[in-house]
């Protein structure tokens, strides 16, 4: 089950992608915060590397080279490192309480007439993902409020 860092980055996009960052979620899931801070980070990461880079060199010289790049590059690792995360979380299977419970909102949706795919024997947080997903998107809200309230 070892997957390539490149694997890992792709899956991790993917699934920041695909997770419903509700409200209802942030009290049970982690991923909520994970895909809050790696969007951030996306967003804000490079030009605070680049200011700092530019900063230290500015005042330091040149004798300081290799921490001003340090600096840089822990910056820019920043946002690989919550992909990293999030691609490894979304490889991993769901414990047992979530198992049962990812498979009984699959029951109730398919009762529903909502169009799911068929439910895993062993899903994994990628398929929880996107049942949650579609559940937010093509369900009322009376349904969802069942489940996280």
């Amino acid at each position: 089950m070892s997957q390539s860092v490149m694997t890992m980055l792709k899956n991790g996009q993917q699934y920041m992608k695909t997770w419903p960052v509700r409200k209802e979620l942030y009290a049970f899931f982690p991923e909520c915060r994970v895909v809050s801070a790696t969007k951030f980070a996306i967003k804000t990461m490079p030009p605070a590397a680049m200011v700092s880079c530019a900063l230290l060199y500015q005042n330091l010289g040149a004798d300081y080279l290799p921490q001003t790049i340090t600096i840089g590059a822990f910056f820019l690792s920043l946002p690989m490192q919550g992909l990293l995360w999030l691609g490894h979380r979304s490889d991993q299977y769901l414990p047992p309480q979530l198992k049962s419970w990812y498979q009984e909102i699959h029951s109730k949706m398919r009762t529903q007439g909502v169009s799911v795919s068929t439910a895993k024997s062993k899903p994994k947080y990628r398929e929880l993902a996107q049942l949650l997903k579609t559940a937010f998107n093509d369900l009322d809200n009376a349904f969802t409020k069942h489940w996280f309230n």
